[in-house]
């Protein structure tokens, strides 16, 4: 039996190879750096696709009035110019009815795991859906809700004893005000087959990237260990896991982790209730905490901070471009949320159908500019793929964040980018260091900079230099 199946496969990855001609499959990439060693075992691989791109989280529900991956695909042209490399989709599945909350209900409340909602579409969609993304270039992970499941998915009366009770026998919601969710007893490991099996699905049927896993410090490591071993037999291109989490111990079993602490730490800055020195101790902070290859996740929104937080420009106000910018630039891999390149500021309501208004694209240029000035330097590639950071004193460290990110990139030469920040809203001055003296290009702004050490330098309130030579 396990012959068949392994002779499957290879029929299905030499079909692949032959029909689609331009995936770029990492089995046998040209020209491109060889995977980091990582102290992980085999389990966690760091695709080398993966080095350099940036993340976009797709709502779709939002992202068009039909709500459906056909008419998302229509936008999938621009975000590729755009320089989106991975597409991340909230999750796919249908949604419980039973104790639904509003009139859509909540995408993570996960009525069948191997079903698709009839409004996104069928499987054949979700098939050419992720063929095309790959045949442009880009890569696709889908969410996974594997803590909690709707009260109405068939596996409550199926299986019921892989859910939590209480005293009473009662299934109980993970958290009290998930009201809409149950939660799984991941003692049972019968559980953990299923949810393995199911996840196993979705990348055999149709050839998706990875996941990105809800909630996934609520999980047992033990049980994301035993579904990496399995999603990596699956097939022979590396996938991507992405944890909805900040533990570093759960980079066992995922390449990247969230950097929520940056985030909220960015919306204080913005606010005046931090400032850089508070920055500087995270970054020496977590890269004590760190280890391998490991990613961390930058970002200015997402689809929970949108909900419940407030728009980025309520979070954030003027300051929105520069701490954009520098999720870009410092390491880590930064994320884009749906609507951002519009400069959305409208709070997308969870639980009801609310469309982003797409009126224009203002913020696309910007974020084409800081997507590929992160493509063509490897001193910005996530984890081990990209280079060093150091700190570049300017006698004004309380306020302005001053950096450079060096890789040596081989024949005695060095990949090196510098960044200037603003982090207040006020104008600022200091002094220029010898370490930005010189000819640069200012990417930000498309402009040749001549600097001189020792120069008085006047920055207006959270302006920024991206710089090149």
């Amino acid at each position: 039996m396990k012959a068949n199946i392994y002779l499957l496969l290879l029929c299905m990855l030499l079909v692949c190879l032959t029909a689609c001609p331009d995936r770029k499959l990492v089995t046998d990439p040209p020209n491109r750096s060889p995977l980091p060693e990582t102290t992980a075992g085999d389990l966690v691989q760091f695709p080398a696709w993966s080095k350099d791109k940036m993340i976009y989280e797709v709502n779709l529900r939002q992202y068009t009035e039909e709500g459906s991956l056909a008419a998302f695909s229509k936008h999938l042209p621009r975000l590729q110019e755009m320089g989106v490399g991975i597409l991340w989709l909230m999750p796919i599945h249908p949604i419980g009815e039973q104790g639904r909350k509003g009139g859509m209900g909540s995408y993570y409340s996960v009525k069948d795991y191997k079903g698709i909602d009839p409004s996104y579409g069928t499987l054949a969609d979700m098939k050419n859906f992720v063929q095309t993304a790959h045949e442009m270039g880009m890569y696709v992970i889908i969410d996974w809700v594997a803590n909690h499941s709707a009260w109405d998915n068939p596996l409550t009366v199926a299986h019921p004893e892989w859910y939590t009770k209480d005293e009473k026998g009662n299934f109980v919601p993970p958290v009290p005000d998930w009201s809409d969710v149950i939660d799984f007893n991941f003692d049972n490991k019968d559980l953990w087959e299923y949810m393995i099996g199911a996840m196993e699905y979705w990348v055999r049927e149709t050839n998706i990237d990875g996941y990105r896993c809800d909630v996934a410090g609520m999980v047992p490591l033990d049980f994301w260990k035993e579904a990496r071993s399995r999603l990596n037999k699956v097939r022979e291109e590396p996938i991507f896991m992405l944890a909805e989490a900040e533990e570093t111990e759960l980079h066992e079993a995922f390449e990247m982790s969230y950097a929520w602490e940056f985030h909220h730490l960015m919306n204080k800055v913005a606010k005046g209730e931090k400032n850089v020195r508070d920055i500087d101790a995270y970054l020496a902070k977590d890269a004590a905490r760190q280890k391998d290859c490991q990613y961390r996740m930058l970002f200015t929104s997402n689809h929970d901070e949108n909900s419940w937080n407030g728009t980025v420009f309520e979070r954030m106000g003027e300051s929105v471009f520069a701490f954009g910018a520098l999720t870009a630039t410092l390491p880590g891999m930064h994320l884009i949320y749906s609507g951002q390149e519009a400069a959305n500021n409208k709070r997308l309501a969870f639980f009801e159908k609310d469309v982003i208004d797409w009126k224009n694209f203002s913020m696309s240029g910007y974020y084409q500019t800081l997507n590929q000035f992160k493509s063509r330097h490897p001193a910005l590639w996530n984890g081990c793929f990209g280079g060093d950071y150091t700190r570049i004193e300017t006698g004004n460290d309380a306020h302005i964040l001053a950096f450079k990110r060096s890789k040596p990139i081989g024949e005695g030469a060095t990949d090196e980018v510098w960044g200037v920040f603003n982090l207040t809203n006020q104008q600022q001055s200091f002094t220029l260091p010898a370490e930005l003296a010189g000819a640069f290009h200012e990417v930000n702004l498309g402009v040749d900079k001549q600097l001189e050490a020792g120069e008085e330098v006047l920055m207006k309130g959270f302006g920024y230099w991206l710089l090149e030579r």
